[in-house]
Parts: C-alpha cells; sequence; structure tokens
C-alpha cells in the first residue's frame, strides 16, 4: 500500500485502503459521497470538518495501518 498522508487526496486514499470508508467515517467525515472528496486532501477535508492537528495525524496514522 502506498503511503498516505495529509496531502493525499481523500479520493486517493479510498482507493489505497479499502477499510478507510469506515474509519473517515470514525472521524465523523463521509467522504464517500461527497463531490469534493476528488480535489480535497484529507488535511483539508478534516480541517473544514472541525478535527484538530492531534486527530488528523491519528486519521492518517489509521489509514496507513
Amino acid at each position: 500500500m502506498s503511503k498516505i498522508d495529509k496531502t493525499t487526496k481523500i479520493a486517493k486514499a479510498l482507493t489505497l485502503n479499502k477499510k478507510a470508508p469506515e474509519i473517515f467515517f470514525k472521524y465523523g467525515l463521509h467522504c464517500i459521497g461527497c463531490a469534493l472528496s476528488a480535489e480535497e486532501t484529507i488535511e483539508q477535508g478534516a480541517s473544514a470538518h472541525g478535527l484538530s492537528e492531534k486527530e488528523i495525524t491519528s486519521l492518517i496514522k489509521e489509514l496507513n495501518q
């Protein structure tokens, strides 16, 4: 699996990790149906939904497991 980081587009992360939808949902991010997921990075989407830097770091860590 490729390394996912905060600059990875949400849509790309969804293709890189089959558990990504469930992980995003856990953090309150319902990215699967969002039109912005193709263009928005994980950091942009998470920040827009009020996640802290610490939460974003945890999200990235889970996406890379």
